[in-house]
Protein backbone atom coordinates (compact mmCIF):
# COMPACT_ATOMS: atom_id res chain seq x y z
CA UNK A 1 0.00 0.00 0.00
CA UNK A 2 2.73 2.49 1.01
CA UNK A 3 4.83 1.52 -2.03
CA UNK A 4 1.87 2.05 -4.41
CA UNK A 5 0.99 5.40 -2.83
CA UNK A 6 4.63 6.56 -3.00
CA UNK A 7 4.93 5.57 -6.66
CA UNK A 8 1.66 7.36 -7.43
CA UNK A 9 2.81 10.52 -5.62
CA UNK A 10 6.16 10.59 -7.43
CA UNK A 11 4.41 10.19 -10.80
CA UNK A 12 1.79 12.83 -9.91
CA UNK A 13 4.61 15.25 -9.07
CA UNK A 14 6.25 14.51 -12.43
CA UNK A 15 9.17 12.48 -11.04
CA UNK A 16 10.64 9.30 -12.48
CA UNK A 17 12.00 6.63 -10.13
CA UNK A 18 15.17 5.04 -11.50
CA UNK A 19 16.19 2.58 -8.84
CA UNK A 20 18.99 0.10 -9.32
CA UNK A 21 19.44 -0.69 -5.64
CA UNK A 22 22.18 -3.15 -4.65
CA UNK A 23 21.23 -6.78 -4.19
CA UNK A 24 23.20 -6.75 -0.91
CA UNK A 25 21.19 -6.96 2.31
CA UNK A 26 23.40 -4.40 4.02
CA UNK A 27 24.69 -1.12 2.61
CA UNK A 28 24.94 2.63 3.08
CA UNK A 29 22.92 4.73 0.63
CA UNK A 30 23.68 8.42 0.19
CA UNK A 31 21.44 11.05 -1.39
CA UNK A 32 22.79 14.12 -3.18
CA UNK A 33 22.71 16.91 -4.10
CA UNK A 34 20.99 18.15 -0.94
CA UNK A 35 19.93 21.76 -1.52
CA UNK A 36 16.26 21.97 -0.53
CA UNK A 37 13.60 20.97 1.98
CA UNK A 38 12.01 18.95 -0.85
CA UNK A 39 14.92 16.48 -0.86
CA UNK A 40 13.84 14.57 2.25
CA UNK A 41 10.22 13.84 1.22
CA UNK A 42 11.31 12.91 -2.32
CA UNK A 43 13.99 10.54 -0.99
CA UNK A 44 11.51 8.95 1.44
CA UNK A 45 8.93 8.49 -1.34
CA UNK A 46 11.61 6.90 -3.54
CA UNK A 47 12.74 4.34 -0.95
CA UNK A 48 9.13 3.53 0.01
CA UNK A 49 8.19 3.18 -3.68
CA UNK A 50 11.08 0.74 -4.07
CA UNK A 51 9.82 -1.21 -1.05
CA UNK A 52 12.98 -0.63 1.01
CA UNK A 53 13.34 -0.26 4.76
CA UNK A 54 15.97 2.47 5.02
CA UNK A 55 17.11 3.79 8.38
CA UNK A 56 18.44 7.27 8.96
CA UNK A 57 19.53 9.39 11.90
CA UNK A 58 18.37 12.86 12.78
CA UNK A 59 18.79 15.47 15.44
CA UNK A 60 16.98 14.22 18.55
CA UNK A 61 14.86 17.38 18.72
CA UNK A 62 12.84 16.45 15.61
CA UNK A 63 11.70 13.23 17.31
CA UNK A 64 9.79 15.07 20.02
CA UNK A 65 6.02 15.37 20.19
CA UNK A 66 3.96 15.87 18.06
CA UNK A 67 5.89 14.49 15.05
CA UNK A 68 8.38 12.09 16.64
CA UNK A 69 6.24 9.03 15.94
CA UNK A 70 6.00 9.99 12.27
CA UNK A 71 9.77 10.30 11.79
CA UNK A 72 10.32 6.98 13.59
CA UNK A 73 7.74 5.34 11.29
CA UNK A 74 9.78 6.61 8.32
CA UNK A 75 12.89 4.81 9.62
CA UNK A 76 14.39 7.61 11.68
CA UNK A 77 16.50 7.13 14.76
CA UNK A 78 17.22 10.04 17.09
CA UNK A 79 20.80 11.07 17.86
CA UNK A 80 21.88 13.59 20.47
CA UNK A 81 25.10 14.78 18.88
CA UNK A 82 26.26 16.36 22.13
CA UNK A 83 26.20 12.97 23.89
CA UNK A 84 26.91 10.66 20.99
CA UNK A 85 30.37 9.14 21.36
CA UNK A 86 31.83 7.16 18.47
CA UNK A 87 28.75 7.31 16.26
CA UNK A 88 30.60 5.57 13.42
CA UNK A 89 31.27 2.51 15.59
CA UNK A 90 27.68 2.51 16.88
CA UNK A 91 26.38 2.43 13.30
CA UNK A 92 28.90 -0.24 12.29
CA UNK A 93 27.65 -2.31 15.24
CA UNK A 94 24.05 -1.96 13.96
CA UNK A 95 25.17 -3.46 10.65
CA UNK A 96 26.95 -6.29 12.48
CA UNK A 97 23.91 -7.06 14.66
CA UNK A 98 21.39 -7.02 11.79
CA UNK A 99 20.65 -9.58 9.09
CA UNK A 100 19.47 -6.75 6.85
CA UNK A 101 20.26 -3.07 7.37
CA UNK A 102 20.23 -0.11 5.00
CA UNK A 103 21.46 3.21 6.36
CA UNK A 104 20.70 6.38 4.40
CA UNK A 105 21.95 9.94 4.72
CA UNK A 106 22.79 13.15 2.89
CA UNK A 107 26.59 13.53 3.06
CA UNK A 108 26.41 17.31 2.65
CA UNK A 109 24.77 17.46 6.07
CA UNK A 110 23.08 20.76 5.25
CA UNK A 111 21.07 22.42 2.48
CA UNK A 112 23.61 25.28 2.34
CA UNK A 113 26.76 25.31 0.21
CA UNK A 114 29.89 23.98 1.94
CA UNK A 115 33.44 23.44 0.74
CA UNK A 116 33.37 19.70 1.50
CA UNK A 117 31.20 16.69 2.21
CA UNK A 118 31.08 15.05 5.62
CA UNK A 119 32.88 11.70 5.43
CA UNK A 120 30.94 9.79 8.11
CA UNK A 121 29.05 7.75 5.48
CA UNK A 122 32.37 6.58 4.04
CA UNK A 123 33.88 5.61 7.39
CA UNK A 124 30.69 3.81 8.47
CA UNK A 125 30.73 1.76 5.24
CA UNK A 126 34.41 0.89 5.70
CA UNK A 127 33.97 -0.02 9.38
CA UNK A 128 30.91 -2.17 8.57
CA UNK A 129 32.53 -3.60 5.40
CA UNK A 130 29.48 -2.73 3.29
CA UNK A 131 29.11 -0.97 -0.09
CA UNK A 132 27.90 2.58 -0.67
CA UNK A 133 24.94 3.05 -3.04
CA UNK A 134 24.97 6.43 -4.78
CA UNK A 135 21.47 7.89 -4.70
CA UNK A 136 20.50 11.11 -6.39
CA UNK A 137 17.78 13.75 -6.66
CA UNK A 138 18.14 15.34 -10.09
CA UNK A 139 15.76 18.29 -10.32
CA UNK A 140 16.97 19.08 -13.84
CA UNK A 141 15.66 15.76 -15.18
CA UNK A 142 13.12 15.16 -12.38
CA UNK A 143 14.67 11.79 -11.66
CA UNK A 144 15.28 10.20 -8.28
CA UNK A 145 17.08 6.94 -7.76
CA UNK A 146 20.23 4.90 -7.32
CA UNK A 147 22.40 3.78 -10.20
CA UNK A 148 25.90 3.07 -8.92
CA UNK A 149 27.54 1.19 -6.05
CA UNK A 150 30.99 1.87 -4.66
CA UNK A 151 33.03 -0.44 -2.45
CA UNK A 152 35.16 1.93 -0.35
CA UNK A 153 38.87 1.20 -0.43
CA UNK A 154 41.95 2.53 1.31
CA UNK A 155 42.19 5.76 -0.72
CA UNK A 156 39.37 8.13 0.22
CA UNK A 157 40.53 10.78 -2.28
CA UNK A 158 40.42 8.30 -5.18
CA UNK A 159 36.96 7.12 -4.11
CA UNK A 160 35.75 10.72 -3.82
CA UNK A 161 36.95 11.29 -7.39
CA UNK A 162 34.64 8.47 -8.52
CA UNK A 163 31.78 9.94 -6.47
CA UNK A 164 32.42 13.41 -7.94
CA UNK A 165 32.29 11.97 -11.49
CA UNK A 166 28.98 10.26 -10.75
CA UNK A 167 27.28 13.42 -9.46
CA UNK A 168 28.69 15.89 -12.00
CA UNK A 169 25.53 15.84 -14.14
CA UNK A 170 23.01 15.73 -11.25
CA UNK A 171 21.30 19.04 -10.42
CA UNK A 172 19.83 20.01 -7.06
CA UNK A 173 16.73 22.18 -6.72
CA UNK A 174 18.98 25.11 -5.77
CA UNK A 175 22.20 24.49 -7.74
CA UNK A 176 23.93 27.48 -6.11
CA UNK A 177 23.72 25.58 -2.79
CA UNK A 178 25.45 22.42 -4.04
CA UNK A 179 28.47 21.60 -1.90
CA UNK A 180 31.87 20.67 -3.29
CA UNK A 181 32.32 16.91 -3.40
CA UNK A 182 35.64 16.63 -1.66
CA UNK A 183 37.14 15.69 1.67
CA UNK A 184 37.61 18.53 4.15
CA UNK A 185 41.02 20.08 3.66
CA UNK A 186 43.41 19.62 6.56
CA UNK A 187 44.75 22.86 8.06
CA UNK A 188 48.11 23.75 6.54
CA UNK A 189 51.01 23.79 8.96
CA UNK A 190 54.18 25.60 8.05
CA UNK A 191 56.99 23.23 9.05
CA UNK A 192 59.84 25.20 7.48
CA UNK A 193 60.85 26.81 10.75
CA UNK A 194 62.34 30.29 11.12
CA UNK A 195 63.78 31.92 8.02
Amino acid sequence: MVAHLSRWLLTALGWELRADFPKAKKYVVIAAPHTSNWDFPLAIMAVKAAGLDVHWIGKHTIFRWPFGWFFRALGGRPVDRAHSLNLIQQLADLFEESDEFIFGLAPEGTRSKTDHWKTGFYHVARAAKVPIALGYLDFGKKQVGVSHTLHPGDDIDADFELIREFYQDKQGKNPHNESLIQVKAEPHTDVRGPA
